[in-house]
């Protein structure tokens, strides 16, 4: 069965405020990618390539080998990486078969060089999250 990315991407937070032109856009240069379960998909502290969506199954975070939530169908990880490319925050591991979509940085850049609005919704998101990492770190 084909995915349907455009609704898979429109629903995630990162991506939802986007034009339906600008996600088939965006959507053209995601690639399907499957992870068989107890596989590992991104592993803290190693250098990030990719923004994932996962379309089907279920994946744990954890960071110092602790979990920390757990991530389903419309769940997105890797947008940091899509900007700096720095080491990765946390290890993602498949709990089941997991369906990903799976973004290079060098495709999401070309992307949003060509569509700056694109932008500025990336940067009132990423805000929020320090934001809300600032708040957390301060209790």
């Amino acid at each position: 069965m084909a995915v349907d990315t455009i609704d898979a991407l429109s629903r995630v937070p990162l991506l939802a405020e986007m034009e339906r032109t600008q996600l088939e856009r965006l959507a053209r240069s995601f690639r399907e990618r499957r992870f068989d379960a107890a596989q590992v998909v991104t592993r803290e502290g190693e250098e990030g390539a990719g923004f994932f969506v996962i379309v089907e199954g279920v994946a744990a975070v954890t960071v110092r080998g602790e979990t920390r939530r757990e991530l389903g169908p419309g769940d997105a990880f890797g947008e940091m990486a899509l900007i700096d490319r720095g080491p990765r925050s946390a290890t993602v591991i498949a709990e089941t078969g997991l369906l990903c979509l799976a973004l290079s940085p060098w495709d999401f850049r070309a992307f949003v060089e060509e569509n700056p609005s694109v932008a500025w919704s990336l940067l009132e998101t990423m805000a929020a999250r320090l934001r809300a990492a600032d708040a957390h770190h301060d209790h």
